[in-house]
């Protein structure tokens, strides 16, 4: 197996894209927030003290997909031309999903999962008074489209 992130040295490296043409990509993440009964009525009943749990966290992950190549320095500077955060109260919690795409010639799995897991951290900011023992838990990519590699879903 070969990591594209690695010289022939071992050493880490940004992977050269330039001769790749920009091609319609959109990957999907998933995850959950999982938190206590008290809490998941809270944020059905809307009566969470810090206020609008899911706008906060809705925001919070669109803006962090936009911000992948400041915290990952291997990461590509590219066009997000669109992402979609979906979170749903559940029996558990806050079920969330996000899709990103755009036109451009490396794929944008890095930005959904960061634009899930930063608003599960949003989640987590806004609850932790009523709930310390709420955790995030199966963060994972779904699916993705689009590029040399095609389509894939787990």
């Amino acid at each position: 197996m070969r990591f594209t992130h690695l010289d022939d040295a071992g050493a880490a490296r940004m992977v050269d894209v330039t001769g790749k043409q920009p091609t319609v990509r959109e990957a999907t993440a998933t995850g959950l927030v999982r938190c206590s009964s008290a809490v998941v009525e809270a944020l059905r009943d809307g009566t969470v003290p810090k206020g609008d749990v899911l706008a906060v966290a809705r925001v919070a992950g669109i803006a962090a997909a936009k911000k992948v190549p400041d915290l990952l320095p291997l990461a590509h500077v590219i066009g997000v031309h669109g992402v979609v955060l979906d979170l749903a109260i559940v029996d558990e919690g806050v079920q969330l999903s996000a899709t990103v795409r755009t036109a451009d010639r490396t794929g944008v799995e890095m930005e959904a999962l960061t634009a899930v897991t930063v608003a599960a951290l949003a989640i987590i900011d806004m609850v932790k008074g009523v709930d310390r023992s709420a955790s995030i838990a199966d963060c994972r990519i779904v699916s993705k489209s689009g590029g040399r590699s095609g389509d894939w879903t787990r």
